[in-house]
């Protein structure tokens, strides 16, 4: 895989047609805005809507009786289970996800290869691996609960939508590994934080097993950003040598 930068045919700027430039400036000073004012319109519009009663979604009740025995004992305890089952609903869309953003990556390394300091097939191969394993301990969790992984709760709804543009780059077939990489870094940062306070919360519960089962998944998390990190590291590096060279030879 080719990971130099190149100059080609961008003409998106407008050094590239200074008369075309002068023009587009001189446009903007003769055609008046088509409102009056600044953007305190759109802020005043942006807070109207704020403030009405309609969220992005609301929790599913309990699936069974069982379950909402176990989410009225947490509630005598002082607990917000609601909370807490809003978050395990986050986690498993983004490790669903996540899981197949590196099945995207997995492809794109099959067909380009790596770069040197790159990953292997094996490395993304275990990242994969990992993620679709914490999407099944999180799905546990929501059941052990006696709620229903199915469900899509609201901050899984606004993570979804948050996580969309990391599917287009790692799908879109102009991009390459090292720009996959670029997004994955981006899902991998996400990912560490939210099992900080989702362990944070599930400490709450008193279940020393089931603390030591999301910190074990946190720690894999902290090693695929570790990962991460040094590839796209290593990929702007070797962009930056500037000598149009081939980075092709798969890491060792």
């Amino acid at each position: 895989m080719k990971t130099e930068t190149i100059a080609g045919m961008n003409r998106t700027g407008m050094d590239m047609s200074p008369i075309d430039a002068k023009e587009v400036v001189a446009g903007a000073t003769v055609m008046p805005p088509s409102s009056a004012g600044d953007e305190s319109a759109i802020a005043n519009l942006l807070a109207h809507y704020a403030r009405r009663d309609e969220r992005v979604g609301t929790m599913p009740p309990p699936g069974t009786l069982k379950g909402a025995v176990k989410a009225a004992v947490q509630a005598l305890k002082g607990e917000a289970p609601l909370v807490l089952l809003d978050k395990l609903g986050e986690r498993l869309a983004f490790e669903r996800a996540g899981s197949r953003l590196w099945k995207g990556v997995l492809a794109k390394l099959d067909a380009l290869g790596s770069f040197e300091g790159g990953p292997t097939r094996e490395e993304v191969e275990r990242i994969y691996q990992d993620e679709a394993a914490h999407f099944l301990l999180v799905a546990t969790m929501i059941r052990r609960l006696g709620a229903d992984p199915t469900a899509e709760t609201p901050l899984a709804d606004v993570h979804g939508v948050a996580s969309c543009g990391l599917i287009q780059v790692v799908t879109d077939p102009r991009t390459n590994v090292a720009d996959a990489l670029e997004a994955m870094l981006v899902a991998e940062l996400t990912d560490n934080d939210a099992w900080d306070v989702l362990i944070e919360l599930v400490q709450g519960l008193g279940d020393a097993q089931i603390v030591a089962q999301f910190q074990e998944a946190r720690a894999a998390e902290a090693r695929h950003l570790s990962l991460v990190r040094a590839w796209v590291k290593a990929s702007v590096l070797a962009r930056a040598h500037g000598d149009g060279r081939s980075m092709g030879m798969p890491a060792s």
